[in-house]
């Protein structure tokens, strides 16, 4: 009978704090904010409806904190909810209130929906003379930014028509899959699981463990595949509607625009990572010698090294300490901001039957404080993990800090930034502190893989994404099969004959939120990653007089345009040839990692 039971962590109590927000479910304080939030919205509406175009500096000033005074109150709400339903997908009262919220929002943002509209049809003349105005200095990067969507507005009474209509219909149906996925039970050897206990079973050093693992999340995705399949293609379908409607060229235009990257820079990206798959394949073929496997298939990715450590697990403590040493070695602003999301609850590790999958960091309101949310199991990945969500959280705390609301957060591409810098200023630390060459091979061996999986594996399923929407658009309603291929296709693309992925992996597209919830995303882990790699080279090369500057980075939060905030650190993202900067420390790691194999191992290389 395979063994199970989740091992005890110290982690089973670790659960955030939320009374910041409202002291539960029942607080008359969420209707009360609600109607609040609706009387400022009218009263903004009355004011400024039919007179953006004429407002002086002065004027728009007062117009612009009136807009951040209704934000603040409807952020406190929506994170409330959102966070609540993720750490029970299932319960009425919880999804009572995430309906009732997203009601709420649909409403709300309807009525104040004309100031964009309005703003972006101000002559550019004038637009610029009062963007110029230093009275409007704090809020001139927001103004400008949102300049960028006039071509792709619709009318105020077809904007307001698909904000209504989008409560019944996309985050519905992102909804239901949250709902399903954190419903779902997985059959193992006569027990029920949830998806995330299945999962860490891929990292077993048993073979036929890990196999079994990934046998029950096939059968359990393959008993979910009609709603699964239908989820997708409604979603899918309404993004190409609302591209349609917009005037958007591509299925991923809408994302860079959001994330404001220009589409030649993520098509450089793109090109970059695609064409060095063959790094991926070093890495399964070396590992395929060093398990002494024939063949490494689909559930071997995961499988530990048989090496001193390859499978050591960490206590919660453990991770807090491992987490805060290192980033107390690059900064204390780091180090004091990460312990108060220890200190002051902001975070929830424990696993819960009901709890969602996967792991994020959620900004709030510039006066409360950002949440971590994972779902910790004692792995090497799971302290990765708390870096990762720990350095998003800080990145959120300092912008908001430093920038306010409007400055608060990144897009997506430079948002992973902070989070894979602080996982790789905890790799660098523990590697540093540990001389035993196998201990070493496995943790150089975890992080290619942890690489692997933020660069390639992420633009290998933005080429799934690429090849879903485009067909959907182009063949209509797709069965399972067929997005099964076309997974496939992606995935086989990247591991080459470095490894053997059975046609039962071919459903495992179907449990990606990002997929759902953030169409596009999933190349910003990979062009975080890159970055990353290049700005450690770059801190290799200054030492302690790069730390302020990267600090000053994430205070800037989203204050100006990505490629002017990095220019603070020596980046220039529009060089088309910079993603290979990053690549290239990626094959100094597999390099490294081919010499200590050879080290440990003399008799098998």
């Amino acid at each position: 009978m395979l063994d199970t039971a989740p091992e005890q962590t110290g982690a089973e109590s670790i659960t955030w704090d939320l009374t910041p927000l409202y002291s539960g479910l029942d607080d008359l304080a969420i209707d009360a904010d609600m109607q609040r939030a609706e009387a400022l919205v009218d009263d903004f509406a009355s004011r400024y409806r039919g007179r953006v175009s004429l407002l002086e500096a002065d004027e728009l000033l007062e117009a612009v904190q009136a807009l951040e005074a209704i934000y603040d109150v409807t952020g406190r709400i929506q994170s409330y909810a959102g966070l609540v339903h993720a750490t029970d997908t299932v319960d009425a009262r919880t999804n009572a209130l995430v309906a009732k919220v997203d009601e709420f929002e649909a409403r709300v943002s309807q009525k104040f929906v004309f100031f964009q509209l309005e703003w972006n049809a101000v002559d550019e003349t004038r637009a610029e003379a009062l963007l110029a105005d230093p009275a409007l200095a704090k809020y001139r990067h927001m103004l400008e930014a949102q300049r960028r969507y006039q071509p792709y507005q619709l009318d105020e009474g077809r904007e307001q028509l698909l904000l209504e209509k989008n409560v019944t219909g996309r985050s519905a149906w992102e909804r239901f899959f949250s709902q399903l996925m954190g419903a779902m039970r997985y059959e193992l050897d006569g027990e029920e699981l949830t998806q995330s206990q299945v999962l860490v079973r891929l990292y077993s050093p048993e073979r036929d463990v890990r196999r079994a693992a990934a046998d029950s999340l096939t059968e359990g995705l393959r008993k979910r595949s009609m709603e699964l399949t239908y989820i997708f293609n409604v979603l899918a379908a309404d993004k190409a509607t609302d591209d349609r409607l917009r005037g958007f060229p591509t299925w991923i235009s809408s994302r860079n625009l959001s994330n404001k990257a220009p589409d030649a820079v993520v098509d450089a990206l793109i090109e970059a990572v695609t064409a060095r798959y063959d790094l991926v394949m070093r890495h399964y073929r070396l590992k395929r010698a060093l398990l002494g496997l024939d063949e490494l298939t689909d559930y071997d990715r995961y499988a530990p090294l048989p090496v001193k450590e390859s499978d050591k697990r960490y206590a919660w403590g453990e991770a807090r300490q491992i987490v805060l040493d290192a980033f107390n070695q690059f900064s204390d602003t780091m180090s004091e901001s990460a312990r108060r999301f220890f200190d002051e609850n902001w975070i929830h590790a424990a696993l819960a039957p009901n709890k969602r999958g996967g792991a994020f960091a959620h900004p709030v309101v510039p006066d409360v404080h950002p949440y971590v949310f994972l779902n910790y199991t004692g792995k090497a990945r799971d302290v990765a993990t708390l870096a990762h969500e720990l350095g998003h959280g800080i990145h959120m705390l300092l912008s908001g800090q430093k920038s306010g609301l409007f400055g608060l957060y990144t897009p997506l591409t430079t948002a992973e930034m902070a989070s894979v810098f602080a996982e790789m200023l905890v790799f660098s630390d523990l590697m540093e502190k540990e001389t035993d060459p196998g201990a070493r091979l496995a943790m150089l061996a975890a992080k290619v893989e942890d690489t692997f999986a933020t660069v390639f594996r992420q633009v290998s399923m933005n080429r799934f994404e690429h090849g879903m929407h485009t067909a959907r658009r182009g063949e209509g309603e797709l069965p399972t099969e067929r997005l099964s291929e076309l997974w496939l296709d992606s995935q086989r693309a990247m591991f080459g004959d470095s490894v053997n992925l059975r046609d039962e992996y071919g459903l495992w597209w179907s449990y990606v939120p990002h997929f759902l919830h953030t169409p596009g995303y999933v190349y910003a882990y990979a062009f975080g990653e890159l970055l990353v790699l290049a700005l450690f080279d770059i801190y290799k090369e200054q030492g302690a007089d790069f730390v302020p500057k990267y600090i000053r980075v994430l205070e800037a939060g989203d204050s100006d345009w990505p490629e002017n905030i990095l220019a603070e650190v020596g980046v220039d993202l529009n060089d088309p040839a910079f993603w290979s900067r990053g690549l290239n420390a990626i094959e100094a790691l597999v390099e490294q990692e081919e010499a200590l194999a050879r080290e440990v191992y003399p008799d098998r290389f």
